[in-house]
């Protein structure tokens, strides 16, 4: 399951998902929501397809902060889905890599992605292999699901 998580976890958790929520609809990806903490305070969020149809909610998130941000190094980054580890658009980096390449030492996510579009992603693993600490909030699961109803979830 990860390591253990707070009340913290779980309130920037419900501020992703309320994120997720603005994301405009889509029958060809999920709506996520994307939230970075430094010192318990919101640094930076995003969500999925917020500037254009391709971006991703973490890369929404990151691209609002400076690629040198020191506060990245203590962050958290909380998000809906588990970050992608590919790409179907090859000229943009899959989301863990730039959290592995952001420093970001801790990620928090409410469920993993389901083989609806990706038949492997292998998110939560890539970034444990880079020492990311990857925390899963399963019990807000659903209502990180909850606007991707429309959406094969199996």
């Amino acid at each position: 399951m990860g390591a253990e998580h707070t009340e913290r976890d779980e309130w920037f958790m419900r501020r992703a998902i309320d994120l997720a929520r603005r994301c405009p609809p889509s029958a060809t990806a999920f709506s996520v929501g994307a939230v970075i903490v430094a010192e318990g305070v919101e640094i930076a969020s995003g969500y999925s397809r917020e500037t254009d149809e391709k971006v991703h909610a973490e890369e929404s998130a990151l691209d609002k902060l400076a690629v040198d941000d020191n506060r990245m190094f203590t962050a958290t980054l909380y998000s809906t889905l588990e970050p992608c580890s590919q790409r179907g658009t090859p000229t943009r980096l899959p989301c863990t890599d730039r959290i592995v390449r952001a420093g970001i030492p801790r990620v928090v996510i409410a469920w993993r992605e389901p083989a609806t579009f990706v038949t492997d992603c292998v998110g939560v693993e890539k970034l444990r292999q880079h020492g990311v600490e990857v925390v899963e909030l399963r019990e807000l699961a659903a209502a990180a699901m909850s606007m991707n109803r429309h959406l094969d979830l199996s």
